[in-house]
């Protein structure tokens, strides 16, 4: 460096220092490509405004992509990201292995105990809290009001898979473009596999028995993968195999799904009349049922989690108590109304009258919320947590194979039961590798 320059230099830093200002320090952001997240984003100037010594920078990845790219990063201890988006699955595998820095410092303002029970006990090891959580949710049924009339039949709150099926076959108007019934077919244990789980529970499945043995091609996931692929063949949209949260969330704006099951949050989004041509003509029901005690819904939050590489940890915990805490949820509801806030996390928000007249979604989703037991997830006992996923380091490998033989069954490629043995012969080989 010159000599001029290391005299600018220490011009400017005697400036900043006179100023009581601080260097910059930036945090870098791993999130996923959904719209409460991009909303997110384009919020964040009301952040730096405030903290103007911190720079934001983000990443924003397909949901697959965005598991990959954070697991590898922390595994390595790669230090890419300050602040990663992680769900209820990744939590508490990354807070037992001291990955991910303690939240329980957070400001008393943020205030921790208007966490929902459930969201926040997913979340939390050993009574330390890992991630906060940006927003929670569950699963439901959305369906077209209209549709459903011109069917002649009434949604149950509470309907059965039987009922579904019925509802799928009399809504589906394929010369119109419309089908009776829209689901995740993309493969990933985030995607066609966290609703099938969810799904099996219902059947009375399960992923492993007592002694950590693998049943994926035992009759009840049989008869759980048979009854989808059914459902989708007879009712769903073409091209099903492809399709994740985010293409049956574009079908169902457009108008072209009569019922879609799928995350709770998504309720913002199709009544949501800017974005969603039958925004008007939604109803919401519980996940279904068989019959057999459990539904077939999940247990979900995307959150904030911080990395214990990181170098920026005080500026990275600012702006996660900014993103999760009820002033960033008043400021959406500022922007975009009460409807669009982020939901399934505070107590408070479920007890304000001006979100509970917005949202006419609010109800179901908190039922939904409270109706999943992470302990108790199916009709018989099991030895792991978790009500879409299996909360293990290998559930990940696992399922994203599983994911991939049931999504070329429904691509035409291969039939259930090769699908089921593949995924049976590969999970009893993976389960006998990690020593199980």
């Amino acid at each position: 460096m010159s000599l001029k320059n290391s005299l600018l230099t220490a011009t400017a830093l005697a400036v900043v220092t006179a100023g009581g200002a601080f260097a910059e320090t930036t945090v870098t952001i791993a999130t996923v490509n959904n719209g409460d997240m991009i909303r997110m984003q384009g919020l964040a100037d009301e952040f730096t405004a405030a903290n103007p010594d911190i720079k934001l920078e983000w990443v924003t990845l397909e949901e697959n992509v965005l598991r990959q790219r954070v697991t590898q990063d922390i595994a390595a201890k790669g230090g890419q990201f300050d602040v990663m988006t992680i769900g209820t699955y990744e939590v508490p595998i990354w807070g037992s292995q001291g990955w991910l820095v303690s939240l329980n410092d957070m400001p008393d303002e943020w205030d921790a105990d208007d966490l929902l029970p459930a969201i926040r006990g997913g979340l939390t090891v050993d009574g330390e809290l890992y991630a906060a959580p940006f927003y929670g949710e569950s699963s439901m049924v959305m369906y077209r009001t209209d549709l459903m009339e011109k069917a002649g039949l009434e949604m149950p709150a509470a309907p059965t898979w039987d009922f579904i099926k019925q509802a799928a076959a009399a809504m589906t108007d394929k010369d119109n473009e419309i089908y009776g019934i829209c689901l995740r077919g993309k493969a990933g244990w985030g995607e066609n596999m966290a609703f099938l789980t969810a799904m099996s529970n219902s059947f009375g499945a399960r992923w492993f028995d007592e002694n950590w043995q693998p049943e994926l091609n035992g009759e009840e996931w049989t008869a759980t993968v048979n009854y989808y692929m059914d459902l989708m063949n007879n009712y769903g949209p073409p091209g099903a195999s492809t399709n994740g949260f985010n293409e049956n969330l574009s079908l169902f704006q457009q108008g072209k799904c009569g019922m879609w099951i799928d995350a709770t949050v998504a309720a913002s989004f199709v009544t949501n009349p800017n974005d969603s041509t039958v925004a008007d003509k939604v109803g919401f029901a519980l996940a279904p049922d068989n019959g057999l005690g459990k539904r077939g819904n999940w247990l979900w939050a995307w959150s904030l989690a911080i990395p214990a590489g990181s170098d920026a940890t005080d500026a990275a915990k600012k702006f996660v108590a900014w993103a999760t805490s009820k002033d960033y949820t008043a400021l959406v509801a500022s922007k975009e109304g009460w409807a669009n806030v982020p939901p399934g996390t505070r107590t408070s928000l479920y007890e304000n009258p001006e979100y509970q007249s917005a949202a006419p979604f609010a109800e179901m989703t908190l039922g939904s919320i409270n109706a999943a037991d992470p302990t108790n997830p199916s009709v018989k006992p099991v030895p792991y947590t978790g009500v879409q996923f299996v909360a293990i380091p290998e559930f990940a490998g696992i399922a994203t194979q599983v994911g991939q033989e049931i999504s070329a069954a429904l691509a035409g490629q291969q039939s259930v039961a090769e699908a089921l043995e593949k995924a049976q012969a590969l999970a009893a080989d993976e389960m006998e590798a990690a020593g199980y």
